[in-house]
């Protein structure tokens, strides 16, 4: 079966990724989203201090990636004979802001005439040592959340109704769980079944990797983001026609640090979901101080249905409990909720590869079942 090929950006250029010691921790999900994969940068290295002479890859799960880390730029400049094109902040910290000891490191990056690309609420652009110093060497600064002026954003029309694709959402029970590393897996899966998907990204990580349709929901004004859910669906299935639209999910329907999800659902016409859960996390990520429990699988599966959506397949991230929990787990849930339960990290292509029947029935259910003809 011939594989079909999604539409991609095109690689904007040579780029290292800074973390400046939190390779290994969370706070840099936005980096190991581009350790495994983009095409919108050729990733040549990490400048990270407490993992220099590692390879990302390892760091990050145990596979080799030949993505070098570095203590400095000084060191990835010295090994490899020129400096990159860009610099891209690898970290999603609280707040989405910059600490001193950040902007000393990012500022002296920019001074040595390498272009800065952030996804932080703080605009780095704005700030007037920063724009001084990209101006003397000739360097950008890409703030990949700077607000569109709100003439250029959309409000909701009602023009999903008239679109034909079916939809799936990357949904979580919680932030950080892995739902767009999920929503690209899931992709990389249908392509290789001869189903050709394209996904919706609704975070600067999603934009980063490459992912030529959607828009960064957390930087939207309120108003619009329902238009823009359905906007960047309509783009998508206009010019693309794919066999299958995956919506990258963000935070949950219940965390209240950010609940989100069910406009999604709602303004986005979404028929099915992908539920992605942790059952090894007891609290909200960031709330166990205020006691906001993770809510039960199950609950999350009736509240979704309630929205008018139906649940598919449940994934889960195993972080905080053995393999033999994680399996036995699984089993349980898939016995009782009589849908798949699959680990998408630590199953790889096998667990991708156990989506596909219900993907298939799903757009046959929808649409229509998707033909193996090669698109150029």
């Amino acid at each position: 079966m011939e594989t079909l090929t999604r539409t991609k950006d095109p690689v904007t250029g040579t780029a290292v990724i800074l973390t400046n010691g939190l390779l290994s921790r969370a706070d840099a999900k936005t980096a190991h989203g581009l350790i495994r994969g983009t095409e919108r940068f050729n990733i040549l290295g990490v400048i990270d201090h407490k993992h220099a002479g590692e390879d990302a890859g390892t760091v990050l799960d145990g596979i080799r990636r030949d993505i070098p880390v570095y203590a400095g730029m000084e060191e990835f400049i010295s090994h490899n004979g020129a400096r990159p094109d860009f610099a891209v902040i690898g970290v999603a910290l609280s707040g989405g802001r910059l600490d001193e000891a950040w902007q000393a490191f990012t500022l002296e990056i920019l001074r040595q005439g390498v272009s800065i690309v952030s996804g932080m609420h703080m605009l780095l652009g704005d700030i007037p040592e920063f724009a001084r110093a990209a101006v003397e060497t000739g360097a950008e600064i890409i703030d990949v959340r700077r607000h569109k002026p709100y003439d250029q954003l959309h409000f909701w029309s009602g023009q999903i109704y008239g679109m034909k694709i079916p939809r799936i959402a990357v949904l979580g029970t919680d932030c950080a769980l892995g739902k767009r590393t999920t929503s690209r897996l899931m992709v990389e899966a249908c392509e290789q079944a001869g189903i050709y998907a394209e996904m919706i990204y609704t975070g600067q990580t999603g934009w980063l990797q490459g992912n030529p349709y959607g828009f960064i929901l957390d930087t939207t004004i309120n108003d619009f983001v329902s238009g823009e859910i359905e906007a960047a669906i309509v783009r998508c299935e206009t010019e693309a026609t794919p066999d299958l639209i995956i919506v990258e999910g963000q935070s949950a329907l219940r965390n209240p640090l950010g609940p989100c999800g069910s406009e999604i659902i709602v303004s986005g016409n979404v028929k099915g979901v992908v539920l992605q859960h942790t059952p090894f996390r007891e609290f909200i990520d960031g709330t166990g101080g205020l006691g906001c429990r993770l809510p039960g699988v199950e609950e999350e599966i009736r509240l979704i249905e309630m929205y008018g959506s139906r649940v598919i397949a449940v994934t889960l991230n195993g972080t905080g409990g053995s393999r033999d929990q994680m399996a036995a787990y699984a089993k349980r849930l898939e016995e009782t909720a009589r849908i798949p339960v699959i680990q998408p990290l630590a199953q790889g292509a096998e667990g991708m590869v156990k989506l596909m029947p219900v993907i298939r029935e799903f757009i046959k259910e929808h649409h229509r079942l998707p033909d193996t003809t090669p698109r150029g």
